[in-house]
């Protein structure tokens, strides 16, 4: 078991290295000046290219690229992403700001796909060939084939301008004070300081993204988990259960599934790096205040340290995704231990 974690930990590392070298010379290639953008908003069109030339100086744009990128490396390992051109912040500061309220969005829209996706996979399995089956592989091919910006496009219109169920964006009301801050997730700092209208507030602001977010997992984690139900209610040793005249809820829902959930439980980790990234889009329509709108924001002003933390950022949640799964799957199967 410790050899299979060092030899993921060292591929980590390997990724890792690679995601920096490939994000920071993207970054460093695209068109566009951050210093005279940065002039630009500072002293408008009064910029001078004596107040460009400092601007370059004092973000080190001026040395060499590859000095730059062991400058930035370096400041990574001692807690420093840098400081955005377009906010005038550390990075590390806007993004102790912008992360929770992504983070706090993924985990709701996970846990949406999970409570709902294995019940549907469960279900759409045993009532194979079935019409509830029939909805659910309508519902799941549907969820890998719609884009999600489209589908948030569609919540809005629907259940925000029409029915007037949901805001439309934002993750509280103008008028109504965030809860103190602890963790940055509205919900929980709700709970911790027992401002329970709030609580229900950011709830209710968040079902349209989280939905439109959790859609493509959903589909997913339902493909998956039926196909592995199939798979496993064939066995013989489900047979034999059958025979011995194990009530079929405990057939189901212990013997059945339980072998059924590891590769349900990979997709689930797959899923949950990939909402990540996935954010960049749903923020956009609904106006999140997330890492996703802020990398949005960082491109659209040629912003390179933002886009590189950021890009980071995913890229190392998504690694770590992916470890913590490897590292269940070998505690769970025994077989996973003994390839590694």
């Amino acid at each position: 078991m410790l050899y299979m974690i060092g030899k993921r930990s060292i591929l980590m590392l390997g990724m890792l290295l690679g995601l920096l070298i490939i994000t920071f010379t993207i970054s460093h290639v695209a068109p566009g000046d951050p210093a005279a953008l940065a002039a630009g908003l500072a002293a408008g069109p009064n910029a001078t290219q004596e107040m460009i030339d400092q601007i370059r100086e004092e973000y080190g744009f001026d040395k060499p690229l590859v000095q730059q990128f062991f400058i930035y490396v370096r400041g990574i390992f001692e807690g420093n992403l840098g400081r955005s051109v377009y906010t005038t912040r550390p990075v590390a500061q806007d993004l102790m700001v912008y992360f929770p309220a992504t983070l706090e969005l993924v985990l709701y829209s996970i846990l949406f796909a999970i409570v709902l996706g294995i019940p549907m996979g469960v279900i759409s399995a045993v009532k194979q060939n079935g019409w509830v089956d029939n909805i659910v592989r309508i519902i799941s091919s549907s969820g890998v084939g719609l884009p999600m910006f489209w589908l948030g496009l569609m919540l809005q219109l629907y259940f925000g301008l029409q029915l007037g169920w949901f805001p439309l964006g934002g993750r509280l009301d103008l008028m109504t004070d965030p809860p103190t801050t602890i963790t940055g997730m509205y919900t929980i700092d709700a709970l911790l300081t027992l401002r329970f209208g709030v609580f229900v507030e950011a709830l209710h602001y968040m079902v349209l993204p989280a939905v439109a977010l959790s859609f493509p997992a959903l589909a997913s984690i339902v493909r998956v988990n039926r196909a592995e139900m199939i798979e496993t209610l064939s066995l013989d040793y489900v047979t034999n259960a059958r025979a011995q005249g194990i009530s079929k809820f405990r057939m189901i829902a212990i013997y059945a599934l339980k072998n059924a959930m590891l590769p349900t439980l990979a997709i689930i980790g797959l899923r949950f790096g990939w909402m990540l990234g996935g954010t960049v889009l749903i923020e956009s329509v609904f106006d999140w205040p997330g890492v996703g709108l802020y990398a949005l924001q960082a491109i659209t002003a040629s912003d390179f340290e933002p886009v590189m933390a950021v890009t980071l950022i995913l890229g190392a949640w998504f690694m770590l995704t992916n470890f913590l799964i490897d590292i269940i799957y070998g505690i769970l199967d025994p077989r996973v231990r003994a390839r590694a």
